[in-house]
């Protein structure tokens, strides 16, 4: 009896040492965010926040903003055009994706998004304390959180991504 339970143990041993590599890829791959929620991005830029990300501003934080953002999405009337939320390992990606067909599947919609969400960013109190809050962006809103990257998808055919990066001309 102990020799068949070592055996089976044994068998069990040898097929998860196989199947190791494999589901080490596939749990290094579900950290990419590419074919899951959005498509490969065709278009990539660097903007440089006119801010500085606040210290405080941790995993938490970027995630509440999501969820209070989504929250007041679902609370109005109409039904929301888009789902934003934070991924990372920091939650310092944010991804935007629209649940609508045909909305925001080109470059220049996807951009008009950004310039409603500032205007969003620019009632928000986070920005009150900013000299000349109208030059500040959502970009800048977002970085100051501590957001490094944002992708903005129609969610099927076309991606956006824009990397915050105070060092970019």
């Amino acid at each position: 009896m102990y020799r068949r339970a070592f055996q089976v143990s044994l068998i069990f041993t040898v097929a998860l040492i196989f199947m190791l590599p494999p589901l080490q890829s596939t749990l290094a791959d579900e950290s990419d965010h590419e074919g899951y929620y959005y498509p490969t991005p065709q278009t990539e830029e660097r903007y440089r926040p006119r801010v500085n990300s606040v210290a405080e501003a941790d995993r938490r934080t970027r995630i509440a903003f999501t969820t209070g953002l989504t929250a007041q999405m679902l609370a109005s009337p109409s039904p929301p055009r888009f789902a934003i939320f934070a991924k990372g390992d920091g939650a310092d990606k944010l991804i935007i994706v629209s649940i609508t067909d045909g909305a925001y599947n080109t470059l220049y919609r996807l951009r008009a998004l950004l310039a409603m969400l500032t205007a969003y960013a620019r009632s928000s109190p986070a920005f009150n304390g900013f000299p000349n809050p109208e030059n500040l962006t959502f970009l800048d809103m977002v970085y100051l959180i501590g957001f490094t990257e944002i992708t903005v998808s129609d969610g099927r055919d076309i991606a956006h991504r824009i990397y915050l990066d105070p060092n970019a001309e």
